[in-house]
C-alpha cells in the first residue's frame, strides 16, 4: 500500500451567530496555507460514505472552503470506484453491521489509492472502564461494540485517521430538544460528549495529521441527569424529577447506555492535531444552542443518544 497523502488545509474555526439554519458562520480558509504540499494546484475533493448528521455538516463546511464533495448513500453505494479514484480525501461514517460494508466493497480500491482516509468511529470501542479516563492507548474490543472495534481496527490498518466519538449533540439533537418525563439517577455514572461542530473542526484538523486514532470529546465528562438539569435551567423550567436507574423503565438499548462508564481523554487530538473544542463542556454547547432551539414536550423519556449515528 502506498503512503497516503496528508492534506494541507488550515484548521477550521467557527464563530458564534448565524441563521437559524446554521449555528455558525462558514469558515474562511487561511490563504497562506491553502494550496501547499501534496495537493498544490488541485481542487480538493471529499468523498463521503454515509452523509448523516455529522458528515453532512462536514460536507457543508468544506464546500464553503471551495471543496468538491461527493457522497454515497444506501441507494448510491455501489459502483463508485471511479469517484474514489478521483477523490483527494475519503471519509466513512457508516457504522458496521455484521461486517464493515465499506471495506467489504472497497477495501482493495482504498488500499491501492493514495487519498487521505478517515473513519468516524465510537469511544464505545473502549468498553466499560468504571469511570476511569481512557486515551487512544487503551485496549479496545472489550465492550458491547465488538463489531465497531473490529471496523475501527480495520480502518487503522489502512493508515486512516480514525476519529473516536462519544455522544454527539448539536442543533436539533440535544437535551434542549426533548424534555424527559424524568431523569435517571445513576450515582457515579458519567459520559463524554462532543458538539457536532467540534467534530467537524477535528476532522479538518486531521487532514494535516498523521494516521492513527483520535478521541474527539469535550473536556468535561458528566452525568446525563446533570446535562438535562442545565438544559432545564436554560429554558427557565424545573428539571424533571430523578428516578433510580432500576425504576426508570428503560428500553434494553437505553439501559445498555448506562452499562458503561468512562471518561474520554482528548489530549492526543489537542497535542498532535492542534485541535481544541470550541465548546469545552456541555454548558458552553447548550448555551450556544439555546438561542435556536424550541423544546418539544414529551411524556416519555427520550431514547439514549447513539454514538453509532454519525
Amino acid at each position: 500500500m502506498g503512503e497516503k497523502r496528508s492534506g494541507s488545509m488550515p484548521g477550521l474555526f467557527f464563530v458564534s451567530g448565524g441563521s437559524l439554519g446554521s449555528l455558525h458562520s462558514p469558515p474562511t480558509p487561511n490563504p497562506s496555507l491553502a494550496g501547499r504540499g501534496a495537493y498544490r494546484g488541485m481542487t480538493m475533493h471529499l468523498f463521503l460514505f454515509g452523509p448523516g448528521y455529522t458528515a453532512s455538516r462536514l460536507a457543508e463546511a468544506v464546500r464553503a472552503m471551495g471543496w468538491r464533495v461527493s457522497t454515497a448513500t444506501r441507494d448510491t453505494f455501489h459502483g463508485r470506484e471511479a469517484d474514489l479514484a478521483a477523490a483527494t480525501h475519503i471519509l466513512s461514517s457508516v457504522p458496521p453491521g455484521e461486517s464493515e460494508p465499506v471495506l467489504d466493497a472497497y477495501r482493495t480500491a482504498l488500499a491501492a489509492g493514495d487519498a487521505w482516509l478517515g473513519y468516524l468511529s465510537s469511544t464505545g470501542v473502549y468498553g466499560d472502564t468504571q469511570g476511569a479516563w481512557v486515551d487512544e492507548s487503551a485496549p479496545t474490543g472489550t465492550g458491547r461494540r465488538a463489531a465497531r472495534a473490529d471496523a475501527d481496527a480495520a480502518w487503522l490498518a489502512l493508515a486512516a485517521r480514525v476519529f473516536r466519538l462519544p455522544g454527539i449533540y448539536g442543533p436539533g439533537r440535544s437535551a434542549l430538544d426533548r424534555i424527559p418525563a424524568h431523569r435517571v439517577d445513576a450515582p457515579g455514572q458519567v459520559f463524554s460528549r462532543i458538539h457536532v461542530d467540534d467534530i467537524v473542526r477535528g476532522v479538518i484538523a486531521g487532514f494535516d495529521g498523521p494516521p492513527g486514532a483520535y478521541n474527539l470529546a469535550d473536556d468535561l465528562p458528566a452525568p446525563q441527569a446533570e446535562v438535562q438539569a442545565w438544559a432545564a435551567h436554560l429554558q427557565h423550567r424545573e428539571p424533571a424529577p430523578l428516578v433510580p436507574l432500576d425504576d426508570a423503565g428503560l428500553s434494553p438499548q437505553a439501559r445498555a447506555f448506562y452499562s458503561e462508564n468512562r471518561r474520554v481523554s482528548n489530549g492526543k487530538a489537542k497535542r498532535v492535531l492542534g485541535w481544541t473544542p470550541l465548546y469545552p463542556d456541555y454548558r458552553f454547547g447548550l448555551r450556544a444552542l439555546s438561542a435556536i432551539t424550541s423544546p418539544a414536550i414529551t411524556s416519555t423519556a427520550p431514547d439514549a443518544a447513539s454514538s453509532d449515528q454519525r
